[in-house]
């Protein structure tokens, strides 16, 4: 039995295909269309979904979206009458309400098939449980709490409750207009980041302040009583005016979302060009801190309503790997899993799996250990693509192709790596990652100056052999998927000063040799050089979706001052 799952006209379109409850494929739109975050209907991700299965549509026997038009409907109702939203809002809502509800129509038009012909019967996901189930589903535990966070999606922002089995069940919800995900993006506007997506910049800026501002945040962001959140809509303009958003296809784009009763609190917004000071820097922090603050009370709720010591976490807000890594240590929880998409392009994946086991009732039996499951190339295409570009190249067996890379990452070189199935998610895991020695602090500037051309505060990420994560980190809690940041060990902050943030931390992946061999042999062999079992890992682009064919390697690797690109067994010098 195929299902295929669909995150369109949101943010991060995606597309997931299983068959008989394990994974086939599952790709972003954007690794496609070259435009990061990609909104719309992702006809390319189905497109390869399909042919990584060799099937096609007619052969789907689920088809699923995750957007329900009905969730919540009569709260919408109530809503519309009671606030009086902008006639800008309500066209945006009803447009977007009327294509999500007709995904069979879009899907036929987008392949140019006819509807009479498919077989499939359609499902439409409200958006949180398909958030719950992309977590939950896929994790290894048998039960446990599950709580989804992100800006909003069919009237809801937060979800929760408890799986077990086959199944999962919802406790509780915060509905439209309080969430976290949309006070953190107008601060994120404020401080003058405005693209989608940015408050990642955000999150990487807050350790450079100090939570100065929290009490002023606290009016605008309260927990209450029960350990659940209100937000006070006079500061944002979500509610009032709209804030407008455009998912209709290319680049997602919000309106501004802060008001000017935030504004008299806080200052005039920062422009992007302008620089950034300490002020701006202490914002960050408070909002990183505030926004702990709202989480932690949920998970202290969310931990006394289940007595279950496995949690599974999934939304935009999961993708905040600072507070990520600080769940462990400061909760009750004893475990805790995040599936590698955990923003709104995981909702394919859950939608998959909500109809697979919530509503056909099927066992379950695929756990996602790895993030390994995009397009991938044979030796043959990357040579050809080579030998178009008449580009000289070396063919290398593993062992030696390893060994002598590594050799190159001390030297000081860097590193294009492009090997075996693209990455699901935002992170670069080590198949189309660039690759750099940390041992030197320098390797920061070098790679921004050189080729990524992002801002200086950002961090780069350590990924470490698994084995020696105790070694180098305050916590040896295994994460494969670079969605927690640890504390680097004070007496080696010196000895990785590459990938050590300001405040001693870094956004770590741990690597295991039967996940992805390559990458631990590569790391490995770096390990027997230097002693040291950690390498710099960035994602392999230039200010756009990560690469995902051997052109698009080529050309980020032609373009930019990479020293080396090792591309399936081929290695080009330049």
């Amino acid at each position: 039995m195929y299902i295929l799952g669909i995150n369109a006209y949101h943010g991060g379109a995606s597309a997931c295909l299983i068959k008989d409850g394990e994974l086939i494929a599952a790709v972003e739109e954007e690794r496609f269309e070259r435009i990061k975050y990609w909104a719309g209907f992702p006809v390319h991700a189905i497109k390869y979904c399909l042919s990584e299965a060799g099937i096609s549509v007619y052969d789907v026997e689920h088809i699923g979206i995750s957007r329900d038009p009905n969730a919540n409907i009569v709260r919408k109702a109530q809503y519309a009458i009671r606030s009086g939203p902008s006639p800008q809002l309500l066209l945006d809502r009803l447009r977007n309400r009327r294509v999500v509800g007709n995904i069979s129509t879009v899907l036929c038009e987008s392949l140019k098939i006819n509807r009479r012909d498919l077989k499939a019967s359609f499902h439409n996901v409200e958006h949180h449980r398909a958030h719950m189930a992309s977590t939950f589903f896929v994790s290894p535990f048998e039960n446990a709490a599950v709580l989804s966070v992100d800006g909003m999606g069919d009237f809801t922002s937060t979800m929760w409750g408890t799986g077990s089995g086959n199944r999962f069940d919802v406790s509780g919800s915060i509905h439209f207009p309080h969430s976290i995900g949309i006070l953190y993006t107008a601060v994120s506007q404020w401080l003058g980041f405005n693209n989608y997506g940015d408050e990642g910049k955000v999150m990487g800026l807050a350790p450079f302040g100090e939570p100065h501002y929290v009490d002023k945040l606290r009016r605008i962001l309260r927990v209450q009583s029960d350990k659940t959140f209100e937000v006070d809509q006079s500061y944002l303009r979500y509610k009032a005016e709209g804030g407008t958003m455009s998912w209709a296809g290319g680049k997602p784009k919000i309106g501004r979302l802060y008001s000017d009763s935030f504004l008299k609190l806080f200052g005039e917004a920062r422009l992007p060009n302008q620089t950034l000071t300490s002020y701006h820097m202490d914002i960050a922090s408070s909002l990183q801190a505030i926004t702990e603050e709202a989480e932690f009370a949920l998970l202290e709720k969310l931990y006394k309503e289940t007595g279950c010591g496995n949690l599974c976490m999934s939304g935009g807000v999961a993708l905040n790997s600072v507070f990520n890594g600080k769940v462990l240590p400061n909760t009750d929880f004893n475990e805790i899993y995040i599936q590698p998409a955990a923003s709104d392009a995981g909702t394919a994946l859950g939608v998959c799996y909500y109809i697979y086991h919530q509503i056909l009732g099927f066992p379950r039996t695929y756990n996602m250990s790895h993030a390994y499951t995009g397009p991938q190339f044979s030796n043959g295409d990357v040579e050809s693509a080579l030998n178009r570009h008449s580009l000289e190249y070396s063919t290398l067996d593993l062992p030696v192709l390893v060994k002598d890379t590594a050799k190159l990452i001390e030297k000081g070189n860097v590193i294009g790596w492009f090997q075996g199935r693209m990455e699901w998610g935002p992170r670069a895991l080590g198949n189309r990652s660039i690759i750099a020695d940390p041992r030197h602090s320098s390797t920061q500037d070098l790679l921004n100056s050189r080729i990524k051309n992002r801002e200086s505060f950002r961090p780069f990420a350590p990924a470490v052999l698994e084995e020696h994560v105790g070694d180098y980190f305050d916590q040896s809690y295994p994460d494969p998927f670079m969605l927690k940041v640890y504390g680097v060990l004070p007496d080696k902050r010196d000895i990785i000063p590459a990938v050590t943030h300001v405040d001693g931390s870094g956004r770590l992946q741990t690597v295991k040799r039967d996940v992805s061999l390559p990458y631990y042999e590569l790391i490995n062999a770096f390990y027997e050089r230097t002693g040291v079992p950690v390498v710099l890992n960035t994602s392999f682009n230039e200010n756009e979706p990560i690469v995902c064919t051997p052109e698009e390697a080529i050309a980020c690797f032609m373009r930019t001052k990479m020293d080396v690109l090792v591309i399936g067994n081929y290695m080009v010098k330049k």
